[in-house]
């Protein structure tokens, strides 16, 4: 206890965070080794975040909400980790996120850049140094989203993985993002992805023309009540529609899109095409 190292919680969100970890921790007597062990971290990395020394990341807010029993609660530490983020994400985007977890299905349509849920983190970091070199984010906030992305992913990996249906336009295959060995890695992922159970790939042709009825990106997601959601972002913001006309109008156009696209075998044959003209 000689070491113990006085927390103020008024020194900013990271210091309040930690300091809420500690209050928690010794109400219910444990030391930092038995938090550790019931989180699966270590103690010296519990230490570094209630000290501020470490700022958290979502896997292991979500382990202190299993740990404290605040999963899925107003107090939980993933919501108040969802806060402290904000600042490096879309606004609009958090919300979206919440739905994307509980989603049984995820319709994603993309323009220029392969999906997120899609991006390897080679792809995924040479995005956020793009926006560092731009001034648009720090390298800190670069990182932070890297990380968020990864975290993000974890959906595709679980038991029970949301079927996943991705259009991307023809744009996103072609335009080279980190050089040619960085997009090969990527597009040979894509390939990888295509042949997985619950998720089908399909590329939106260029000569669709006028035919394609999106301009921007959509996201459409099927919660476990058949009940769909649409999002969608300008370059300053995004949205969560909720409207049911709106909302099945947009599913329908997703539908017609889906239709005019390549075929999934022949989406695949046309990423592997592109792919080897990397190498």
């Amino acid at each position: 206890m000689a070491n113990r190292k006085e927390l103020d919680p008024a020194g900013g969100p990271a210091a309040a965070y930690g300091a809420r970890v500690r209050r928690l921790r010794e109400e219910r007597g444990w030391t930092q080794e038995e938090l550790a062990v019931r989180t699966g971290y270590s103690s010296k990395h519990v230490s570094a975040v209630e000290t501020g020394r470490r700022s958290s990341t979502l896997a292991f807010s979500r382990a202190l909400d299993v740990a404290f029993g605040l999963a899925e609660t107003e107090q939980s530490y993933e919501s108040e980790w969802q806060k402290l983020r904000h600042g490096v994400l879309l606004e609009g985007f958090p919300e979206y996120i919440h739905q994307e977890r509980r989603a049984v299905e995820l319709r994603l349509f993309e323009i220029g850049i392969v999906p997120g849920l899609l991006q390897t983190s080679e792809y995924a970091q040479v995005l956020a140094s793009s926006s560092v070199a731009r001034g648009v984010i720090t390298a800190g906030q670069a990182a932070e989203r890297v990380e968020f992305l990864a975290g993000r992913q974890q959906l595709l990996e679980q038991q029970r993985p949301p079927a996943l249906f991705v259009v991307m336009d023809e744009s996103c295959i072609r335009r080279v993002v980190g050089g040619r060995e960085v997009m090969a890695a990527q597009l040979e992922q894509l390939v990888e992805f295509a042949t997985r159970p619950l998720t089908v790939l399909q590329v939106a042709p260029f000569d669709i023309g006028e035919r394609r009825p999106f301009d921007l990106p959509v996201n459409l997601v099927t919660l476990p009540d058949r009940s769909v959601l649409a999002y969608a972002e300008s370059q300053a913001k995004g949205h969560l529609e909720r409207d049911n006309g709106t909302v099945a109008s947009t599913l329908l156009d997703y539908h017609r899109l889906a239709a005019e696209s390549l075929s999934p075998a022949d989406s695949v044959a046309m990423i592997e095409e592109v792919r080897k003209g990397m190498l």
